[in-house]
């Protein structure tokens, strides 16, 4: 069983509010557009980190992380990118590795809505925790957390911070 905090769009913020959660985490999984390599680097001395980087992330943070992860942890086959798209309006690049392969839990940030849907077409859940930093359109910070467990997620609860 893994406890898992999922979080995207910190552009280059963190807080003791973000680190709270993380503290609680087994793992955490960052969405993209990080913002920051200290982001990232805060992070990891508290716990392992699971990340790719975004479209605002600089050569630093492209370094660090990949555009795409996929893993299977705890029997959960798992896709994290930064930009995918929703169940039925994904990209073209997303579509065509969703016809290829469909992983249990498909997971991107980018657009800093939270939204928690299923994709009966490809039989997965597809999650995007919503902006928990201070920079972007979005009103409230959230994030995702959620636990795994022998090929099940379960407990998913949303996590909003106050007002940006």
């Amino acid at each position: 069983m893994k406890k898992i905090l999922l979080l995207s769009d910190t552009h280059s913020f963190i807080d003791k509010q973000i680190l709270k959660y993380v503290k609680q985490a087994d793992e955490v999984w960052h969405a993209g557009d990080i913002g920051a390599i200290e982001v990232t680097d805060t992070i990891v001395k508290l716990k392992p980190l699971r990340a790719v980087y975004g479209n605002i992330d600089d050569n630093e943070v492209r370094n660090s992380f990949p555009l795409d992860n996929k893993f299977t942890l705890e029997g959960v086959s798992v896709w994290i990118t930064h930009i995918a798209g929703y169940p039925n309006r994904y990209n073209q690049r997303v579509r065509t590795q969703l016809n290829y392969d469909s992983p249990k839990l498909v997971i991107c940030g980018h657009s800093h809505i939270l939204k928690v849907m299923y994709d009966k077409k490809y039989n997965h859940l597809h999650l995007n925790p919503g902006a928990v930093g201070k920079h972007g359109f979005h009103k409230i910070r959230t994030m995702l957390r959620f636990t795994l467990d022998k090929g099940t997620i379960k407990n998913l609860e949303i996590i909003e911070l106050e007002k940006r």
